[in-house]
């Protein structure tokens, strides 16, 4: 893609940066209310049995990934005209979801800045080491990435280690207004927690809010990892590195069923969000469609998605993502043609 066509095609984003503040003001509706509702219902059906409850809690998970997602417009100013509007509902929907505003706003921020270039990697995205890195890397620094990029360790362990423990605390640099801002959704935490548990008990919390937030977290963790850990994505270091080829080659279209698409407010369709964050969630698929080059974007379906749990490491010969596995083999491969060499070069 030369420099003209890349030019035109993040210019073709603007008719759908437009807010329809009336659409913004739906969402809220649709998702807070039977967020609300569902968690009473669950709470509700305790007292028949927890069997009946566990299915409402999966629903009600999925409206808690959709209030995430009007949490993320928030962030990029793309829900509301007004900067104060989005900042304030941003706080709140922070505290629902348990993610500081202020700072995942600035942390995100760095992400889509800097997704896909290998030499700004560690603020705001999932660890991810290359290949040569690996193989250089020390005992420990091994163990340590295995466990990190363990599904069991990632999806079963990271909504604990993320949002309950990391997003509690300020980023090291923090600014004033940053940290501020975590403290007050701290607090704004406290306080809806401990009405809740004044309200129905902590028993009847636990079994409640417990799975809402493991389900949630883990699936919000699920959708951020799938978008940008497919097997031939974008890695490419400063002097190469384009925004508009990492957005476009880099993140993926993943195609999710109607009622799906519609929980996790469009952010399936994630290479036209990294092209352009301001384009409002309820006008990615819009965006999508209208542009050629858009619909060529990597597209991954459900069971597809599932392949990508197997991928480790960048190979940046092979400009793909690895598997532990294939590393192994290919250091196989490459130490059998050096002893072929060597013995060819005997003889």
């Amino acid at each position: 893609m030369d420099q003209q066509n890349i030019t035109q095609l993040k210019k073709s984003m603007a008719p759908f940066e437009n807010i329809d503040e009336k659409s913004s003001i739906r969402q809220l509706i649709n998702t807070l209310l039977p967020l609300a509702a569902f968690w009473y219902g669950a709470y509700l059906s305790l007292s028949v049995s927890y069997w009946l409850t566990l299915p409402i809690l999966v629903i009600a998970a999925g409206f808690m990934v959709r209030a995430f997602i009007l949490f993320h417009d928030c962030c990029h100013q793309s829900f509301f005209k007004s900067r104060k509007a989005n900042d304030v509902l941003g706080t709140i929907l922070g505290a629902v979801t348990l993610v500081p505003y202020q700072q995942w706003k600035n942390s995100h921020s760095i992400h889509h800045s800097t997704s896909g270039n290998l030499d700004k990697r560690g603020i705001g995205d999932l660890r991810i080491m290359t290949v040569d890195e690996y193989a250089a890397a020390s005992f420990w620094q091994r163990l340590g990435y295995r466990f990190y990029r363990n599904p069991l360790v990632m999806f079963g362990l990271g909504p604990f280690g993320v949002f309950l423990i990391a997003y509690r605390f300020n980023r090291r640099g923090a600014r004033r207004k940053e940290r501020l801002n975590t403290y007050l959704t701290n607090a704004l935490i406290a306080g809806i927690y401990a009405l809740l548990i004044w309200a129905i008990g902590w028993q009847a919390f636990l079994m409640i809010q417990g799975p809402i937030f493991f389900m949630s977290g883990s699936l919000g963790i699920w959708l951020f990892y799938v978008q940008h850990q497919f097997e031939d994505s974008y890695f490419e270091h400063q002097d190469e590195w384009s925004y508009v080829k990492a957005a476009v080659e880099g993140s993926s279209y993943y195609k999710l069923p109607r009622l799906f698409q519609w929980i996790t407010g469009n952010i399936g369709f994630h290479h036209v969000h990294h092209l352009s964050p301001k384009v409002p969630n309820y006008n990615l698929e819009k965006a999508h469609d209208s542009s050629a080059p858009l619909q060529k974007a990597t597209t991954i379906t459900i069971g597809e998605s599932l392949k990508s749990l197997r991928f480790r490491l960048w190979d940046e010969e092979g400009k793909r993502f690895i598997s532990f596995k294939e590393m192994k083999l290919m250091k196989r491969q490459t130490s059998a043609a050096g002893v072929l060499k060597a013995a060819r070069r005997a003889s």
